[in-house]
């Protein structure tokens, strides 16, 4: 399983090998390689859109 390696426990005990560990992570954060399509979900905060939709979704006027 693909996922699998994500819950590994890792141990490292070289100072020099986790610093490699820790500057890796760091790249990673800084470039990564696949970029979001959005930053964040937009909220429906507007009562009259939420009504809106929910009456296309339920199919129930008024």
């Amino acid at each position: 399983m693909a996922t699998s390696s994500i819950f590994a426990n890792i141990q490292i005990t070289d100072p020099k090998k986790a610093e490699a560990f820790a500057e890796a992570l760091d790249e990673s954060a800084r470039d990564p390689e696949r970029v979001p399509s959005a930053s964040v979900i937009p909220l429906v905060t507007n009562i009259d859109d939420i009504r809106k939709f929910m009456t296309v979704r339920t199919g129930k006027d008024g």
